[in-house]
């Protein structure tokens, strides 16, 4: 019996490890500043826009964002210093789109919130684990969130880059199409 336990723990503790090990695979590596996506604005109504999101790696998606400014997060995980001595780069995966007010009374009388996931949730996540048991996961430094928003302008375009530290968005010129 006790034979039989210590396969299955052994079985378990490898299936987990080999999952975790596939979902690093949907996070990108990056070294230095380094392009994520562009994102460009057609308004639609009174703080209603359409937003054409273009991830480097993907296809354009049009979202429908409300309110004043518009807001992208990503998940990040960044090594400890042996493994990005080792080589290992920092990791980033697009997790939400979504629109936000300004005032944070007009966010309280809005009857509509706008966001979306860019991601699917798998059945295992390594960032939400280091984040959550971050004893349990060696050679990660930090696994956190990062945050960019700005206003929403009907015709303006962004590109969107990410550092170490977190995203970046600056204007663009507008597209000829």
């Amino acid at each position: 019996m006790l034979k039989f336990a210590m396969t299955t723990s052994l079985a378990v503790v490898a299936t987990v490890a080999a999952l975790g090990g596939m979902n690093l695979y949907t996070y990108h590596r990056f070294t230095h500043e380094a392009e994520v996506a562009t994102i460009a604005f057609e308004q639609i109504a009174d703080k209603q826009f359409n937003a054409r999101f273009t991830p480097v790696d993907g296809a354009r998606q049009t979202y429908e964002l409300k309110g004043d400014e518009w807001q992208l997060d990503v998940r990040m995980v960044k090594w400890s210093d042996w493994l990005t001595f080792l080589g290992e780069d920092p990791l980033y995966r697009l997790d939400r789109l979504s629109g936000r007010f300004v005032n944070i009374d007009d966010a309280r009388a809005s009857s509509s919130f706008t966001a979306y996931a860019l991601n699917e949730d798998l059945l295992v996540d390594v960032w939400d684990f280091a984040r959550t048991q971050n004893e349990w996961v060696p050679g990660v430094d930090a696994a956190y969130g990062s945050g960019v928003f700005l206003p929403m302008v009907d015709g303006e375009r962004h590109q969107i880059s990410i550092t170490r530290s977190g995203l970046i968005a600056r204007p663009q010129p507008q597209e000829t199409e």
